[in-house]
């Protein structure tokens, strides 16, 4: 007869909550990256696309990150605002899938990420033309070098079409893995001001 434990039970409570400690373990756990996640986007008539960003600010606000706004993401970020975030830490067996709308973070805010990044990541950004067509490596190294040549000391600013999103979900659906496929989920669903209702689903 099988048989269930509470030992890893996903509580019915503050999602953002159990979000952070879940993260807490994955930064102690993971080996590369706990911050990593797929952003699902789609354009206008609907087609998908999805590709790994990394989460770089999160709390009952959103979660952020950040990007080239003229990139294909950033096209489709503009036409469809609505996304979907997973988070998957094999350390720990567990999945994170987050539903909602993007809104565009600060100008501050953004200036302040961008100035803490290494200045080899600034020029990286700032000489991407992110998701055109490139003839050659080499002529994006040159563009790099061309900034490495005009900001010595690293001190390039954010440009202007560099910046970031929150997220703020809709719905949060938290996934254990467990022996036998007798998996856990709770799915937190968004009601209004009062907060977050949640329950069970068949894994």
């Amino acid at each position: 007869m099988a048989t269930d434990t509470n030992e890893y039970a996903i509580p019915a409570s503050d999602p953002f909550a159990i979000f952070e400690t879940w993260f807490a373990e994955a930064r102690a756990s993971e080996p590369n990256d706990p911050n990593a996640m797929a952003l699902a986007t789609a354009t206008p008539g609907a087609a998908p696309s999805v590709r790994m960003v990394l989460l770089k600010g999160h709390g009952p606000d959103g979660f952020v990150f950040y990007t080239n706004f003229e990139s294909r993401k950033g096209g489709e970020l503009a036409a469809n605002p609505q996304v979907a975030l997973l988070f998957h830490w094999k350390s720990l067996r567990r999945q994170v899938r987050i539903e909602g709308t993007i809104k565009e973070v600060t100008p501050d805010e953004a200036d302040a990420y961008f100035a803490s990044r290494h200045p080899e990541s600034r020029f990286g950004s700032a000489a991407s033309d992110q998701s055109r067509p490139l003839p050659s490596r080499d002529v994006y190294m040159e563009r790099v070098e061309a900034l490495r040549a005009q900001y010595p000391d690293g001190s390039i600013p954010r440009p202007a079409h560099w910046s970031g999103y929150r997220v703020t979900p809709h719905a949060i659906e938290f996934w254990q893995d467990r022996e036998f496929r007798l998996h856990e989920r709770r799915r937190f669903t968004h009601i209004d001001s009062s907060g977050w209702t949640s329950s069970l689903l068949y894994p």
